[in-house]
Protein backbone atom coordinates (compact mmCIF):
# COMPACT_ATOMS: atom_id res chain seq x y z
CA UNK A 1 0.00 0.00 0.00
CA UNK A 2 3.05 2.70 0.66
CA UNK A 3 4.26 1.68 -2.24
CA UNK A 4 0.96 2.39 -4.34
CA UNK A 5 1.00 6.29 -2.56
CA UNK A 6 4.61 6.39 -3.49
CA UNK A 7 3.54 5.99 -6.95
CA UNK A 8 0.37 8.22 -6.72
CA UNK A 9 2.78 11.04 -5.34
CA UNK A 10 5.63 10.67 -7.96
CA UNK A 11 2.54 11.55 -10.92
CA UNK A 12 1.75 14.70 -9.05
CA UNK A 13 5.19 16.23 -8.53
CA UNK A 14 5.62 19.08 -11.21
CA UNK A 15 8.98 18.76 -12.88
CA UNK A 16 10.91 21.99 -14.44
CA UNK A 17 10.48 22.19 -18.36
CA UNK A 18 13.70 22.43 -19.46
CA UNK A 19 12.86 26.29 -20.91
CA UNK A 20 11.61 26.85 -17.66
CA UNK A 21 14.95 25.73 -16.37
CA UNK A 22 17.00 28.07 -18.18
CA UNK A 23 17.59 31.44 -17.06
CA UNK A 24 16.60 33.92 -19.54
CA UNK A 25 19.50 35.16 -21.48
CA UNK A 26 19.83 38.99 -22.68
CA UNK A 27 20.54 39.67 -26.29
CA UNK A 28 23.83 40.55 -27.01
CA UNK A 29 23.97 43.72 -29.26
CA UNK A 30 27.19 43.90 -31.85
CA UNK A 31 29.78 46.19 -30.84
CA UNK A 32 29.68 48.61 -34.01
CA UNK A 33 26.01 48.79 -34.09
CA UNK A 34 26.23 50.30 -30.59
CA UNK A 35 28.87 53.14 -31.29
CA UNK A 36 26.47 53.82 -34.64
CA UNK A 37 23.57 54.72 -32.54
CA UNK A 38 25.40 56.67 -30.10
CA UNK A 39 26.95 59.30 -32.40
CA UNK A 40 25.17 62.51 -32.62
CA UNK A 41 23.09 63.27 -36.15
CA UNK A 42 24.57 66.43 -37.89
CA UNK A 43 22.57 69.07 -37.21
CA UNK A 44 21.59 71.31 -40.56
CA UNK A 45 23.21 74.38 -41.25
CA UNK A 46 21.58 77.37 -40.69
CA UNK A 47 23.94 80.21 -41.09
CA UNK A 48 25.60 81.78 -43.91
CA UNK A 49 27.88 79.14 -46.50
CA UNK A 50 31.25 78.62 -45.28
CA UNK A 51 33.56 81.72 -46.73
CA UNK A 52 35.07 79.06 -49.27
CA UNK A 53 36.72 80.53 -52.23
CA UNK A 54 33.78 79.94 -54.74
CA UNK A 55 31.44 81.70 -51.95
CA UNK A 56 33.67 84.69 -51.98
CA UNK A 57 33.78 85.00 -55.45
CA UNK A 58 29.91 84.52 -55.94
CA UNK A 59 29.42 87.34 -53.00
CA UNK A 60 31.41 89.86 -54.65
CA UNK A 61 29.77 89.18 -58.01
CA UNK A 62 26.19 89.67 -56.03
CA UNK A 63 27.38 93.02 -54.57
CA UNK A 64 28.55 94.50 -57.93
CA UNK A 65 25.21 93.15 -59.77
CA UNK A 66 23.87 94.96 -56.93
CA UNK A 67 26.11 97.83 -57.75
CA UNK A 68 24.94 98.19 -61.27
CA UNK A 69 21.13 97.61 -60.49
CA UNK A 70 21.30 100.54 -57.88
CA UNK A 71 23.22 102.37 -60.27
CA UNK A 72 20.59 102.23 -62.70
CA UNK A 73 17.35 102.92 -60.24
CA UNK A 74 19.66 105.80 -58.68
CA UNK A 75 19.95 107.44 -62.62
CA UNK A 76 16.56 106.75 -63.27
CA UNK A 77 14.09 106.81 -60.30
CA UNK A 78 15.96 108.12 -56.90
CA UNK A 79 18.38 110.81 -58.65
CA UNK A 80 14.84 112.45 -59.93
CA UNK A 81 13.77 112.55 -56.19
CA UNK A 82 17.17 114.45 -54.90
CA UNK A 83 16.51 116.84 -57.62
CA UNK A 84 12.87 117.57 -56.64
CA UNK A 85 14.37 117.75 -53.00
CA UNK A 86 16.90 120.61 -53.72
CA UNK A 87 14.78 122.21 -56.09
CA UNK A 88 12.43 122.67 -52.99
CA UNK A 89 14.92 124.24 -50.99
CA UNK A 90 16.82 126.26 -54.05
CA UNK A 91 13.48 127.66 -54.72
CA UNK A 92 12.59 128.82 -50.87
CA UNK A 93 16.30 130.27 -51.15
CA UNK A 94 16.01 132.42 -54.08
CA UNK A 95 12.36 133.59 -53.16
CA UNK A 96 14.11 134.50 -49.77
CA UNK A 97 17.03 136.15 -51.99
CA UNK A 98 14.45 138.31 -54.31
CA UNK A 99 12.46 139.72 -51.23
CA UNK A 100 13.17 143.38 -50.93
CA UNK A 101 13.83 142.43 -47.00
CA UNK A 102 16.35 140.09 -47.63
CA UNK A 103 19.55 140.97 -46.12
CA UNK A 104 21.62 139.22 -48.97
CA UNK A 105 20.62 140.08 -52.23
CA UNK A 106 20.53 137.87 -55.48
CA UNK A 107 24.06 137.80 -57.11
CA UNK A 108 24.11 139.19 -60.74
CA UNK A 109 27.96 138.88 -62.03
CA UNK A 110 31.31 138.09 -61.04
CA UNK A 111 32.41 135.01 -59.79
CA UNK A 112 29.59 133.00 -58.25
CA UNK A 113 30.04 129.79 -56.18
CA UNK A 114 28.97 126.91 -57.99
CA UNK A 115 24.93 125.53 -56.52
CA UNK A 116 23.60 129.13 -55.95
CA UNK A 117 20.19 129.86 -56.80
CA UNK A 118 20.61 132.39 -59.87
CA UNK A 119 18.05 132.63 -61.95
CA UNK A 120 14.05 131.62 -61.95
CA UNK A 121 12.85 129.84 -65.52
CA UNK A 122 9.32 128.56 -67.09
CA UNK A 123 8.24 127.79 -70.35
CA UNK A 124 4.88 125.84 -70.17
CA UNK A 125 5.52 124.47 -74.12
CA UNK A 126 8.89 122.72 -72.62
CA UNK A 127 6.86 121.53 -69.83
CA UNK A 128 9.35 123.45 -67.40
CA UNK A 129 7.39 125.67 -64.81
CA UNK A 130 9.38 128.03 -62.17
CA UNK A 131 12.69 125.47 -62.55
CA UNK A 132 15.34 126.98 -60.52
CA UNK A 133 18.28 127.98 -62.51
CA UNK A 134 21.89 127.06 -60.92
CA UNK A 135 25.51 128.15 -60.99
CA UNK A 136 27.91 125.76 -62.61
CA UNK A 137 27.39 123.11 -65.12
CA UNK A 138 29.45 119.84 -63.94
CA UNK A 139 27.79 116.84 -63.74
CA UNK A 140 27.51 117.04 -59.88
CA UNK A 141 26.20 120.10 -60.46
CA UNK A 142 23.23 119.75 -62.58
CA UNK A 143 21.85 116.99 -60.34
CA UNK A 144 20.25 119.54 -58.78
CA UNK A 145 18.53 121.36 -61.79
CA UNK A 146 19.26 123.50 -64.87
CA UNK A 147 22.68 125.11 -64.50
CA UNK A 148 24.40 128.79 -66.03
CA UNK A 149 27.41 127.90 -67.86
CA UNK A 150 29.70 130.61 -65.63
CA UNK A 151 31.82 131.98 -68.52
CA UNK A 152 28.91 133.20 -69.81
CA UNK A 153 26.49 136.53 -69.28
CA UNK A 154 23.08 135.99 -66.85
CA UNK A 155 19.95 135.92 -68.70
CA UNK A 156 18.68 139.33 -69.32
CA UNK A 157 22.60 140.16 -69.58
CA UNK A 158 24.16 141.70 -72.80
CA UNK A 159 25.77 138.29 -74.58
CA UNK A 160 24.88 135.03 -74.64
CA UNK A 161 23.86 133.51 -71.71
CA UNK A 162 24.25 129.44 -71.63
CA UNK A 163 21.97 127.25 -69.60
CA UNK A 164 22.36 123.47 -70.09
CA UNK A 165 20.17 121.20 -68.06
CA UNK A 166 19.54 117.04 -67.63
CA UNK A 167 17.21 114.84 -70.42
CA UNK A 168 17.53 111.44 -69.16
CA UNK A 169 18.62 111.46 -64.99
CA UNK A 170 17.96 113.28 -61.90
CA UNK A 171 14.10 114.27 -63.16
CA UNK A 172 14.93 115.18 -66.88
CA UNK A 173 14.04 119.33 -66.57
CA UNK A 174 15.13 119.42 -69.95
CA UNK A 175 13.43 116.44 -71.41
CA UNK A 176 10.71 118.39 -73.42
CA UNK A 177 13.01 121.02 -74.65
CA UNK A 178 12.71 119.15 -78.24
CA UNK A 179 9.02 120.13 -78.32
CA UNK A 180 9.84 123.96 -78.37
CA UNK A 181 9.31 126.04 -81.88
CA UNK A 182 10.05 128.89 -83.17
CA UNK A 183 7.68 131.79 -81.52
CA UNK A 184 7.75 129.87 -77.93
CA UNK A 185 8.59 132.05 -74.99
CA UNK A 186 10.87 131.15 -72.43
CA UNK A 187 10.63 133.39 -69.36
CA UNK A 188 13.40 134.08 -66.99
CA UNK A 189 13.56 136.00 -63.63
CA UNK A 190 16.74 137.26 -61.83
CA UNK A 191 17.54 139.61 -59.70
CA UNK A 192 17.73 142.17 -62.20
CA UNK A 193 14.30 141.69 -63.25
CA UNK A 194 12.07 139.56 -65.31
CA UNK A 195 13.09 138.73 -68.92
CA UNK A 196 11.19 137.20 -72.10
CA UNK A 197 13.03 135.49 -74.82
CA UNK A 198 10.98 134.18 -77.94
CA UNK A 199 12.60 131.32 -79.47
CA UNK A 200 14.11 131.62 -83.14
CA UNK A 201 15.64 127.97 -83.50
CA UNK A 202 15.90 124.26 -82.26
CA UNK A 203 19.55 123.00 -83.76
CA UNK A 204 21.25 119.31 -83.27
CA UNK A 205 25.07 119.70 -82.22
CA UNK A 206 27.39 120.15 -84.99
CA UNK A 207 25.20 122.69 -86.83
CA UNK A 208 26.45 126.02 -87.03
CA UNK A 209 24.80 128.80 -84.96
CA UNK A 210 22.64 131.19 -86.77
CA UNK A 211 23.95 134.68 -86.41
CA UNK A 212 21.62 136.63 -83.86
CA UNK A 213 21.34 140.15 -84.34
CA UNK A 214 19.88 140.68 -80.62
CA UNK A 215 22.07 142.22 -77.95
CA UNK A 216 20.75 139.65 -75.28
CA UNK A 217 20.53 135.87 -76.46
CA UNK A 218 19.89 133.04 -74.43
CA UNK A 219 20.71 129.41 -75.70
CA UNK A 220 19.07 126.22 -73.82
CA UNK A 221 21.68 122.98 -74.35
CA UNK A 222 20.07 119.48 -73.16
CA UNK A 223 21.01 115.66 -74.76
CA UNK A 224 19.18 114.10 -77.69
CA UNK A 225 16.46 112.02 -76.46
CA UNK A 226 18.02 108.71 -78.68
CA UNK A 227 21.32 109.08 -77.03
CA UNK A 228 23.14 106.11 -76.21
CA UNK A 229 26.20 105.33 -74.43
CA UNK A 230 28.49 105.37 -77.05
CA UNK A 231 27.36 108.55 -77.97
CA UNK A 232 27.46 110.80 -75.08
CA UNK A 233 30.51 112.74 -75.77
CA UNK A 234 29.74 113.52 -79.23
CA UNK A 235 28.38 116.64 -79.79
CA UNK A 236 25.82 115.62 -82.36
CA UNK A 237 23.96 114.02 -79.42
CA UNK A 238 23.56 117.54 -78.42
CA UNK A 239 20.26 119.75 -78.75
CA UNK A 240 20.26 123.57 -78.72
CA UNK A 241 17.80 126.27 -78.69
CA UNK A 242 18.36 129.57 -79.44
CA UNK A 243 16.51 132.51 -78.10
CA UNK A 244 16.28 135.91 -78.04
CA UNK A 245 14.92 139.20 -76.62
CA UNK A 246 14.77 142.62 -78.22
CA UNK A 247 14.37 145.05 -75.05
CA UNK A 248 17.49 146.56 -74.04
CA UNK A 249 19.38 144.15 -71.82
CA UNK A 250 20.31 144.57 -68.29
CA UNK A 251 23.63 145.72 -66.76
CA UNK A 252 26.39 143.13 -66.89
CA UNK A 253 28.62 143.29 -63.94
CA UNK A 254 32.49 142.93 -64.25
CA UNK A 255 34.33 139.85 -63.00
CA UNK A 256 33.03 137.33 -64.88
CA UNK A 257 34.88 133.98 -65.14
CA UNK A 258 36.99 134.05 -68.55
CA UNK A 259 37.34 130.40 -69.04
CA UNK A 260 35.71 127.44 -67.33
CA UNK A 261 37.56 123.63 -66.67
CA UNK A 262 36.31 121.11 -69.19
CA UNK A 263 34.19 119.36 -66.93
CA UNK A 264 31.76 122.39 -67.62
CA UNK A 265 31.53 121.89 -71.23
CA UNK A 266 28.15 120.46 -73.04
CA UNK A 267 28.39 116.87 -73.26
CA UNK A 268 31.68 116.44 -70.55
CA UNK A 269 31.82 114.69 -67.45
CA UNK A 270 34.01 114.31 -64.32
CA UNK A 271 36.52 112.39 -64.53
CA UNK A 272 38.48 113.05 -61.19
CA UNK A 273 35.21 110.73 -59.65
CA UNK A 274 36.88 107.54 -61.05
CA UNK A 275 39.21 107.03 -58.16
CA UNK A 276 36.06 107.98 -55.69
CA UNK A 277 34.03 105.67 -57.56
CA UNK A 278 36.99 102.35 -57.10
CA UNK A 279 37.01 103.89 -53.28
CA UNK A 280 33.45 102.96 -52.54
CA UNK A 281 33.29 99.88 -54.66
CA UNK A 282 36.26 98.66 -52.19
CA UNK A 283 33.93 99.69 -49.41
CA UNK A 284 30.90 98.33 -51.10
CA UNK A 285 32.84 94.89 -50.95
CA UNK A 286 34.22 95.09 -47.34
CA UNK A 287 31.05 95.67 -46.24
CA UNK A 288 29.35 92.52 -47.79
CA UNK A 289 31.79 90.61 -46.19
CA UNK A 290 31.53 92.09 -42.90
CA UNK A 291 27.56 91.32 -43.13
CA UNK A 292 28.70 87.76 -44.42
CA UNK A 293 30.62 87.21 -41.34
CA UNK A 294 28.05 88.78 -39.11
CA UNK A 295 25.47 86.73 -41.08
CA UNK A 296 27.28 83.93 -39.60
CA UNK A 297 27.61 84.46 -36.21
CA UNK A 298 24.15 86.41 -35.51
CA UNK A 299 21.14 85.23 -38.42
CA UNK A 300 19.88 86.78 -40.99
CA UNK A 301 17.36 88.89 -39.37
CA UNK A 302 19.99 90.65 -36.90
CA UNK A 303 22.30 91.04 -39.63
CA UNK A 304 20.01 92.45 -41.76
CA UNK A 305 18.74 95.25 -39.73
CA UNK A 306 22.10 96.23 -39.08
CA UNK A 307 23.55 96.08 -42.41
CA UNK A 308 20.69 97.04 -44.75
CA UNK A 309 20.78 100.63 -43.95
CA UNK A 310 25.01 100.54 -44.17
CA UNK A 311 24.65 98.88 -47.60
CA UNK A 312 22.07 101.39 -49.30
CA UNK A 313 24.31 104.45 -48.06
CA UNK A 314 27.17 103.01 -49.54
CA UNK A 315 25.43 102.08 -52.82
CA UNK A 316 23.91 105.87 -52.57
CA UNK A 317 27.16 107.21 -52.47
CA UNK A 318 28.64 105.09 -54.55
CA UNK A 319 25.52 105.87 -57.30
CA UNK A 320 26.73 109.71 -56.57
CA UNK A 321 29.55 109.08 -57.70
CA UNK A 322 28.70 107.23 -60.82
CA UNK A 323 26.70 109.75 -62.28
CA UNK A 324 29.74 112.43 -62.42
CA UNK A 325 31.27 110.06 -65.02
CA UNK A 326 27.87 110.60 -67.49
CA UNK A 327 27.61 113.18 -69.74
CA UNK A 328 26.69 116.36 -67.95
CA UNK A 329 23.38 116.93 -69.83
CA UNK A 330 22.02 112.94 -70.00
Amino acid sequence: MLRHLSLVTADYVETPSADESESPVDPVVEPDAAQESAEPQPVPRSGAPAPKIPVIFLAMLIALCAAVVFSYLFATVFSGLQEQRDQHQLYSQFRGLLDPSSPVAPKIGGEISAGFPVALMSSPQAQIHKLVVIEGTSSSDLLAGPGHLPDTPLPGQRGNSVVMGKSTTAGAPFRDLGDLRRGDTIDVVTGEGNFRYTVVDIRKGGTKPPRLKSRSVLTLVTGNSAWSLGSGSSSASLVYVDATRSATPAGTPAGQPRAVPSSEDPGSNEPDAFPLVLLWVAVLLAASATCWWLWARWGLVRTWLIGAPVLFAVLWMLSSQVMRLLPNIY
